[in-house]
């Protein structure tokens, strides 16, 4: 029997396919190369190139592989990209899922791991976020999440399928053994840039917005370690192969830092000064996303390593940001 992981050949995907040859799993990845790269998977890993969204190719893989779970990473998500072309966000986000999902149904698979986001939540008026209160996403990027939720909170009702919903914060860092990190050439992820901007990968960076209601006037996230947020994956993997029920739970660390401080300790860390400029807001930005993390912690025993050491996150990711330029030159 194997995991069948979406978007395997991605940042996080490819975290979820080394966390799982690590645990001794037979690991089958799809994943049509449009933001993924092929020498990210390991040879161990089966590798298909593909559609998630194509049922036929889906309907075989589940067949052949013998699959016994999906990790369903696999999406569109840049916000603004999502203001800027929303039905290419439900079409991809959203459509395909369902595809994806129907196909699971009909193979007889029993588990189901979603990658969600916490932009579901859109603008929350609390802080902390827990999973249970109003979602109300305020950019296609979160709605187009938030349907395939609803789909699969529908679907585990009618058919033997369950289904965890992972709400992810920002993830951030890499792989600690320096196999794989943040490797889009064009990545939006903060400390992505800041990293690129300290090694003169990049001529300085943007902040955008600098009037957000926080205190320092720029927008707060929560930053999850990307292992970190793999070993939530892998427990809750756990708790489905254990006769657990579905969930849905959020995925970070309960701390917010903003984006003046994320540049700050780029800064320290490195050593470099980098130019940091000064924009307007990006359309489809809160300015606050802090998770509530108990229930994940709880439920799924869930005990992160990097909550409390955003330097090694940062030193992390400029290790591989360093490899990525070796192996590109």
């Amino acid at each position: 029997m194997s995991i069948l992981v979406t978007g395997g050949a991605g940042y996080i995907g490819g975290h979820m396919v080394l966390a799982l040859l690590d645990a001794g799993e037979e690991v089958l990845v799809l994943d049509d190369l449009s933001t993924g790269f092929r020498w990210a998977v390991p040879p161990q890993a089966a590798f298909v190139a593909g559609d998630f969204g194509d049922a036929e190719l889906v309907a075989r893989v589940l067949r052949e592989h013998r699959v016994e779970a999906i990790a369903h990473f696999a999406a569109k998500i840049v916000v603004p990209d999502s203001v800027a072309d929303p039905l290419g966000y439900y079409w991809n986000n959203t459509a395909k899922a369902r595809t994806l999902i129907a196909e699971a149904v009909r193979a007889g698979v029993p588990h189901f791991i979603f990658s969600s986001t916490a932009a579901v939540y859109g603008e929350p008026a609390e802080s902390p976020v827990v999973e249970d209160i109003q979602l109300s996403p305020i950019n296609p990027y979160g709605r187009s999440k938030l349907m395939v939720e609803w789909m699969l909170a529908d679907t585990v009702k009618a058919h033997p399928l369950k289904a965890v919903v992972l709400r992810y914060f920002n993830v951030a860092g890499a792989d600690p053994a320096g196999r794989l990190g943040q490797s889009t050439p064009n990545a939006t992820h903060l400390i992505k840039i800041a990293v690129q901007a300290a090694l003169g990968h990049r001529q300085g960076m943007d902040i955008f917005g600098t009037d957000y209601p926080t205190p320092d006037g720029t927008c707060v996230r929560d930053y999850i370690q990307v292992s970190d947020l793999i070993d939530a994956h892998m427990k809750a993997l756990a708790h489905l192969r254990g006769g657990g029920g579905s969930l849905t739970c959020n995925c970070g660390y309960g701390r917010g830092l903003s984006v003046k401080e994320i540049v700050a300790a780029v800064k320290e860390v490195s050593g470099v000064d980098f130019p940091v400029r000064t924009a307007a807001r990006r359309a489809g930005d809160p300015a606050a996303l802090v998770a509530g993390a108990d229930r994940v912690r709880h439920l799924l025993g869930w005990t992160p390593r990097f909550a409390d050491d955003l330097p090694a996150i940062v030193t992390q990711a400029l290790d591989w940001e360093r490899r990525l330029h070796n192996r590109q030159g």
